[in-house]
């Protein structure tokens, strides 16, 4: 499916194929994998828009937050598994060459600067998992079916999934599903600290977008460094963190939403942070 042109959108979203990207809120943007009758599985096309819809993403400064969803009743069912094991004769190399660029695409998710949200609201398989993984937070339906199948099927984890999990819900989670590949609900998934929150299947969306306002609220400066804070499992050391610190925040107590923050304590009105 194509995005309509939307007045105002950058070129790179204008056109895209299996792909949506909307604006539901202010500084919010929702990116919809749009392919529902193959349960969102990541085409070619679909693949291109991604890389597309990152890259533009991260130039808007109007963006404080992005939520990933799937359109349908799946969230994304990974990888094109006729476009994995369609060429029984390829070399090492040649597969090799054709997947580290289609992981890179997918997990440009990562490099955004600002908070991502993933909104599970049906099955997330395989590379589909590894794509909710790759975002910040995660809200899930408790009914939704979340798994790497991937030695089930004869290969080896993809995506960074042998990275992605054991940073999500620590090493023995990882070990269990991958060698396993068994699948797991979306209540489940909290339990074992996949997903941030399981809730009702109709309430997926709008607890993804309710705390993407959320942290669209917030300084963007601060959230953005905060990001940058936690990334990879959070910092090195004691030491690191308090190096860190002590120069991130000076650098936010310069800003001028610091006194725009304290301007809105002392009136008690909600802060307008323009992130200067």
């Amino acid at each position: 499916m194509s995005t309509p042109e939307a007045p105002g959108e950058p070129d790179e979203l204008r056109g895209l194929e299996d792909l949506r990207v909307e604006r539901p809120a202010d500084g919010v943007a929702l990116v919809t994998l749009d392919l529902p009758e193959r349960r969102n599985m990541m085409s070619a096309a679909m693949t291109a828009s991604w890389g597309r819809a990152m890259s533009a993403l991260a130039m808007d400064r109007g963006v404080r937050a992005v939520v990933v969803t799937g359109a349908g009743s799946a969230f994304c069912s990974g990888g094109d598994l006729s476009w994995v094991g369609g060429e029984p004769g390829a070399t090492v190399e040649e597969l090799r060459a054709r997947m580290l660029p289609f992981y890179r695409t997918w997990l440009a998710v990562r490099h955004l600067e600002v908070p991502t949200i993933a909104a599970v609201n049906g099955a997330a398989v395989g590379a589909g998992l590894a794509l909710a993984l790759a975002c910040d937070l995660r809200y899930a339906a408790q009914d939704a079916r979340l798994g790497a199948p991937f030695t089930a099927l004869g290969m080896h984890p993809g995506m960074a999934s042998t990275w992605l999990l054991p940073e999500v819900a620590g090493l023995a989670v990882a070990r269990e599903l991958l060698l396993t590949g068994r699948m797991v609900s979306g209540e489940e998934a909290a339990a074992m600290g996949l997903v941030n929150r399981a809730v009702p299947a109709a309430d997926v969306l709008d607890q993804a977008l309710l705390v993407a306002a959320e942290v669209a609220a917030t300084a963007p400066v601060a959230s953005r460094l905060t990001k940058r804070a936690l990334a990879g499992g959070g910092h090195a050391s004691f030491e690191a963190a308090l190096e860190w610190e002590a120069l991130a925040q000076p650098v936010t107590l310069a800003s001028q939403d610091l006194q725009e923050g304290l301007r809105a304590q002392r009136e008690r009105r909600l802060p307008r942070f323009t992130g200067r």
